[in-house]
Protein backbone atom coordinates (compact mmCIF):
# COMPACT_ATOMS: atom_id res chain seq x y z
CA UNK A 1 0.00 0.00 0.00
CA UNK A 2 1.41 3.33 -1.08
CA UNK A 3 2.07 6.33 1.25
CA UNK A 4 -0.54 9.30 1.33
CA UNK A 5 0.96 12.18 -0.36
CA UNK A 6 0.83 15.29 1.57
CA UNK A 7 -1.36 17.67 0.37
CA UNK A 8 -0.60 21.05 -1.29
CA UNK A 9 -0.30 24.31 0.04
CA UNK A 10 -1.53 26.84 -2.64
CA UNK A 11 -0.73 30.70 -1.37
CA UNK A 12 -2.79 33.11 -4.01
CA UNK A 13 -1.98 36.46 -3.37
CA UNK A 14 -1.76 39.97 -5.54
CA UNK A 15 -2.36 43.81 -5.56
CA UNK A 16 -6.03 45.00 -3.92
CA UNK A 17 -8.33 44.82 -7.58
CA UNK A 18 -6.16 42.41 -9.04
CA UNK A 19 -9.04 39.80 -8.37
CA UNK A 20 -7.64 36.71 -6.50
CA UNK A 21 -11.05 37.10 -4.55
CA UNK A 22 -13.08 35.98 -7.74
CA UNK A 23 -10.07 33.64 -8.88
CA UNK A 24 -10.38 31.65 -5.52
CA UNK A 25 -14.10 31.25 -5.33
CA UNK A 26 -13.92 30.11 -9.10
CA UNK A 27 -11.59 27.76 -8.08
CA UNK A 28 -13.54 26.43 -4.74
CA UNK A 29 -16.00 25.78 -7.19
CA UNK A 30 -14.32 23.62 -9.78
CA UNK A 31 -13.01 21.63 -6.15
CA UNK A 32 -15.24 22.03 -3.69
CA UNK A 33 -13.24 19.43 -1.64
CA UNK A 34 -9.75 21.84 -1.51
CA UNK A 35 -9.53 22.87 1.86
CA UNK A 36 -9.61 26.46 3.11
CA UNK A 37 -7.77 27.78 5.99
CA UNK A 38 -9.55 29.97 8.13
CA UNK A 39 -7.93 32.78 10.03
CA UNK A 40 -7.33 33.83 13.91
CA UNK A 41 -8.32 37.28 15.23
CA UNK A 42 -8.92 39.08 17.92
CA UNK A 43 -12.03 41.62 16.46
CA UNK A 44 -15.20 40.40 17.81
CA UNK A 45 -17.22 38.59 16.13
CA UNK A 46 -19.88 40.16 13.99
CA UNK A 47 -23.39 39.13 13.53
CA UNK A 48 -23.98 35.76 12.31
CA UNK A 49 -20.02 35.05 12.59
CA UNK A 50 -18.91 31.48 14.05
CA UNK A 51 -15.50 30.93 15.72
CA UNK A 52 -14.32 27.59 14.26
CA UNK A 53 -16.21 28.31 10.75
CA UNK A 54 -15.32 32.28 9.64
CA UNK A 55 -12.51 32.75 12.13
CA UNK A 56 -10.89 31.32 15.14
CA UNK A 57 -11.60 34.24 17.36
CA UNK A 58 -9.28 34.99 20.48
CA UNK A 59 -8.41 37.49 23.15
CA UNK A 60 -4.99 39.65 22.64
CA UNK A 61 -3.41 37.47 24.89
CA UNK A 62 -4.00 34.31 23.45
CA UNK A 63 -3.02 35.33 20.08
CA UNK A 64 0.64 36.93 21.12
CA UNK A 65 0.81 33.42 23.02
CA UNK A 66 0.27 31.95 19.31
CA UNK A 67 3.14 34.21 18.21
CA UNK A 68 5.62 33.26 20.95
CA UNK A 69 5.02 29.77 20.23
CA UNK A 70 5.37 29.95 16.16
CA UNK A 71 1.70 28.62 16.05
CA UNK A 72 1.12 30.78 13.10
CA UNK A 73 2.17 30.21 9.96
CA UNK A 74 1.82 34.58 9.53
CA UNK A 75 0.28 37.03 10.99
CA UNK A 76 0.29 40.68 10.94
CA UNK A 77 -1.95 43.75 12.74
CA UNK A 78 -4.30 46.00 10.75
CA UNK A 79 -6.76 48.76 12.43
CA UNK A 80 -5.51 47.32 15.70
CA UNK A 81 -6.97 43.84 15.48
CA UNK A 82 -4.44 40.84 14.44
CA UNK A 83 -5.54 38.43 11.71
CA UNK A 84 -3.28 35.05 11.68
CA UNK A 85 -3.05 31.58 10.16
CA UNK A 86 -2.84 28.84 12.54
CA UNK A 87 -0.36 26.53 11.58
CA UNK A 88 -1.54 23.84 13.35
CA UNK A 89 -5.28 24.05 11.46
CA UNK A 90 -3.31 24.08 8.23
CA UNK A 91 -0.66 21.28 8.41
CA UNK A 92 -3.36 18.34 9.99
CA UNK A 93 -5.21 19.41 6.45
CA UNK A 94 -1.96 18.80 4.16
CA UNK A 95 -0.91 16.02 6.57
CA UNK A 96 -4.55 13.86 5.48
CA UNK A 97 -3.78 14.44 2.31
CA UNK A 98 -5.68 17.32 1.61
CA UNK A 99 -4.65 20.47 -0.71
CA UNK A 100 -5.27 24.07 1.19
CA UNK A 101 -6.48 27.52 -0.30
CA UNK A 102 -4.41 30.00 1.41
CA UNK A 103 -5.73 33.39 0.13
CA UNK A 104 -3.88 36.43 1.41
CA UNK A 105 -2.18 39.65 1.05
CA UNK A 106 1.46 40.34 -0.43
CA UNK A 107 3.50 40.66 2.87
CA UNK A 108 1.67 37.10 4.69
CA UNK A 109 2.39 35.50 1.26
CA UNK A 110 6.19 36.13 2.11
CA UNK A 111 6.07 35.33 5.53
CA UNK A 112 3.92 32.10 4.56
CA UNK A 113 6.65 31.66 2.33
CA UNK A 114 9.26 31.78 4.68
CA UNK A 115 8.01 29.35 7.55
CA UNK A 116 6.55 26.99 4.95
CA UNK A 117 8.74 27.15 1.67
CA UNK A 118 7.50 23.69 -0.24
CA UNK A 119 3.63 25.32 -0.34
CA UNK A 120 3.17 27.12 -4.10
CA UNK A 121 3.34 30.71 -4.25
CA UNK A 122 0.44 32.32 -7.24
CA UNK A 123 0.70 35.93 -7.53
CA UNK A 124 -2.62 37.19 -9.27
CA UNK A 125 -1.80 41.16 -10.92
CA UNK A 126 -3.87 42.51 -13.66
CA UNK A 127 -3.44 43.29 -17.13
CA UNK A 128 -2.63 46.89 -16.44
CA UNK A 129 -2.89 50.20 -14.14
CA UNK A 130 -5.78 50.82 -16.70
CA UNK A 131 -7.68 48.27 -16.13
CA UNK A 132 -7.18 47.92 -12.11
CA UNK A 133 -7.85 51.49 -12.08
CA UNK A 134 -11.46 50.55 -13.92
CA UNK A 135 -11.85 47.78 -11.52
CA UNK A 136 -11.42 49.69 -8.10
CA UNK A 137 -13.56 52.19 -9.68
CA UNK A 138 -16.34 50.26 -10.93
CA UNK A 139 -16.75 48.74 -6.57
CA UNK A 140 -18.10 51.93 -5.81
CA UNK A 141 -16.26 51.42 -2.32
CA UNK A 142 -13.62 53.71 -2.03
CA UNK A 143 -13.10 57.18 -2.85
CA UNK A 144 -10.52 58.68 -5.43
CA UNK A 145 -8.11 59.62 -2.86
CA UNK A 146 -7.75 56.02 -1.84
CA UNK A 147 -8.38 54.50 -5.37
CA UNK A 148 -5.21 56.58 -6.28
CA UNK A 149 -3.62 55.23 -3.23
CA UNK A 150 -4.26 51.83 -4.28
CA UNK A 151 -2.82 52.59 -7.71
CA UNK A 152 0.50 53.67 -6.32
CA UNK A 153 0.68 50.89 -3.76
CA UNK A 154 0.24 48.39 -6.58
CA UNK A 155 3.10 49.99 -8.70
CA UNK A 156 5.26 48.91 -5.47
CA UNK A 157 3.80 45.39 -4.77
CA UNK A 158 4.35 44.25 -8.29
CA UNK A 159 7.87 44.18 -7.54
CA UNK A 160 7.33 41.35 -5.34
CA UNK A 161 6.98 39.31 -8.44
CA UNK A 162 9.73 37.44 -8.42
CA UNK A 163 9.33 36.42 -4.68
CA UNK A 164 6.34 34.00 -6.16
CA UNK A 165 6.58 30.56 -8.10
CA UNK A 166 4.17 31.85 -10.58
CA UNK A 167 2.20 34.73 -12.19
CA UNK A 168 -1.22 35.02 -13.41
CA UNK A 169 -2.25 38.28 -15.56
CA UNK A 170 -5.77 37.96 -14.92
CA UNK A 171 -7.81 39.48 -17.95
CA UNK A 172 -10.68 36.84 -17.85
CA UNK A 173 -11.34 35.60 -14.76
CA UNK A 174 -12.48 31.86 -15.70
CA UNK A 175 -9.58 31.39 -17.46
CA UNK A 176 -6.97 32.18 -14.83
CA UNK A 177 -9.15 29.96 -12.09
CA UNK A 178 -8.07 27.12 -15.14
CA UNK A 179 -4.72 27.87 -15.19
CA UNK A 180 -4.41 27.92 -11.25
CA UNK A 181 -6.14 24.31 -11.18
CA UNK A 182 -3.47 23.22 -14.08
CA UNK A 183 -1.20 24.46 -12.03
CA UNK A 184 -2.27 22.13 -8.88
CA UNK A 185 -2.24 19.75 -11.15
CA UNK A 186 1.31 19.98 -12.02
CA UNK A 187 2.27 20.55 -8.77
CA UNK A 188 1.03 17.34 -6.91
CA UNK A 189 3.17 15.33 -9.58
CA UNK A 190 6.88 17.35 -8.76
CA UNK A 191 9.33 14.89 -8.19
CA UNK A 192 9.87 16.10 -5.03
CA UNK A 193 6.40 15.75 -4.26
CA UNK A 194 6.21 12.20 -4.84
CA UNK A 195 9.52 11.08 -3.42
CA UNK A 196 8.07 9.40 -0.32
CA UNK A 197 5.69 7.44 -3.09
CA UNK A 198 8.86 6.26 -4.89
CA UNK A 199 10.63 5.16 -2.01
CA UNK A 200 7.69 3.03 -0.55
CA UNK A 201 7.35 1.49 -3.80
CA UNK A 202 11.09 0.39 -3.99
CA UNK A 203 10.42 -0.81 -0.32
CA UNK A 204 7.90 -2.70 -1.55
CA UNK A 205 4.72 -1.70 1.02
Amino acid sequence: MTTVQQGLLLVVSGPSGAGKGTICNLLREQMPELGYSISATTRQPRVGEVDGKNYFFKTVEQFKEMIAKSELLEYAEVYGNFYGTPRQFVMNQLQDGKDVLLEIDIQGALQVKKSFPEGVFVFIVPPSLKVLSERLHGRGTDTEEVIQKRLSCTVDELGYAPAYDYVLVNEVAEAEADKLLSIMKAERNRSSRKQQIVDSIKAGK
